[in-house]
């Protein structure tokens, strides 16, 4: 998804977010040079602030 939606490479040590529709929860994607590290974060009280653009 990074390199064909984003044109951006998933190898460069970049971290890349993801946030769903409801903002209650979010996936960070990093590679850390032997393997890609997968974070998980779910808010139990209210939501993520997170910019609304395309």
């Amino acid at each position: 998804m990074v390199k064909k939606s984003f044109n951006l490479d998933p190898f460069s040590g970049c971290v890349f977010l993801f946030c769903g529709s409801r903002r209650d929860r979010f996936k960070a994607l990093y590679w850390d040079g032997q393997g890609f590290w997968l974070l998980y974060k779910r808010f139990e009280n209210g939501k993520l602030a997170w910019p609304n653009n395309e």
